[in-house]
């Protein structure tokens, strides 16, 4: 008898990052003691999140072409601009009034400058490249070779540092950018590579969101329920509307544009890595992993359908005869 567990997974939003995620939040919440007792592999889970993430990044990089067509670069890296700029900017002003730590009481307890920079910073891939595969052109797809620039902690530490907020060792910023680097090396110098490494980064995307959840505690959890709500709503609108111009500027309807705004479900693994890098972010890390979670369940509900409406409203971008992805 087939049970089908990952279509399920799967019908849920985010669902091979949220369900592993709580799935790890409810045994770390309930039985606390289980990693200890099991010791070895089993205990080694709920605390390897970094390990399986430097090798989610290395098979992530190796996915990025370097032979994107010229029309790709510019797509790609204007959406990539906005909506790191985005994130500076708000980086910049949160920065001013929050510092590293988050907000301790009210109905904003939790909020913090790393969640916000966080939770704007990285773009779905996924859901990117599913819409534009419904609603885009091919080349609108292959803009996610420049935008996957956006993942990991790399961006969210820069951005930081922008903000005027407590910077990091140089040996810091390139570790959290090695990875990736290497994993992009590697997939052009061969295309088997790439297709070997590139397959692999979804399968580490569970494994990782387990280990993450296995340090939240889920009796916190509801203080992110309308907060994480609204952050989510938030990322849509902050960033949509710009990338919606930014797309209509390069010869797009916008529909790229729209399809962009959403947060990555790699982005909750972000506060983690920042504050094992810089313990002035220690407080801020559990709250915000919460609601940047929060931020990509909410995101990958609410951007297809502003992405549907864009497309009715404005209409679908027409492909050009010979039209390539800049994907392999």
């Amino acid at each position: 008898m087939q049970i089908p567990i990952k279509r399920g997974i799967e019908k849920v939003p985010g669902g091979m990052m949220v369900v592993p995620l709580l799935i790890g939040a409810v045994i770390a919440t309930f039985f606390p003691e289980a990693p200890g007792f099991f010791g070895s592999f089993t205990g080694a889970l709920f605390k390897g999140s970094l390990p399986i993430l430097a090798v989610f990044y290395v098979c992530m990089g190796a996915s990025i072409n370097f032979k994107a067509a010229p029309y790709i670069i510019k797509k790609g890296g204007t959406l990539f601009i906005v909506k790191v700029g985005i994130a500076i900017l708000v980086g910049v002003i949160a920065g001013r009034f929050l510092g590293e730590a988050p907000i301790t009481s009210g109905i904003f307890a939790g909020v913090s400058t790393l969640a916000l920079v966080a939770a704007l910073n990285d773009t779905n891939g996924g859901l990117y490249m599913a819409l534009m595969g419904q609603y885009g052109r091919p080349r609108d797809v292959g803009a996610y070779t420049i935008m996957c620039l956006e993942s990991g902690p790399f961006l969210t530490m820069i951005t930081l540092g922008v903000a005027g907020l407590s910077a990091f060792p140089w040996q810091a910023l390139v570790g959290s950018i090695l990875p990736l680097v290497v994993g992009m090396i590697l997939g052009n110098l061969d295309k088997e590579m790439r297709e070997f490494l590139g397959k692999a980064s979804g399968v580490m995307i569970p494994f990782f969101a387990f280990a993450l959840g296995g340090s939240l505690d889920l009796s916190k959890v509801w203080q992110a329920g309308l907060l994480g709500l609204a952050m989510g709503v938030g990322v849509v609108i902050i960033t949509g509307i710009p990338l919606f111009f930014a797309d209509r500027l390069t010869g797009g309807t916008g529909v790229a544009g729209v399809a962009a705004a959403s947060t990555a479900g790699n982005a909750a693994a972000v506060p983690a890595i920042v504050a094992s890098a810089n313990p002035a972010y220690a407080d801020a890390a559990i709250p915000a992993t919460m609601l940047v979670a929060a931020c990509v369940v909410v995101t990958t509900v609410l951007v297809p359908f502003v992405t549907a409406w864009v497309s009715k409203k404005y209409g679908r971008p027409v492909a050009e005869a010979g039209e390539e992805t800049g994907l392999e």
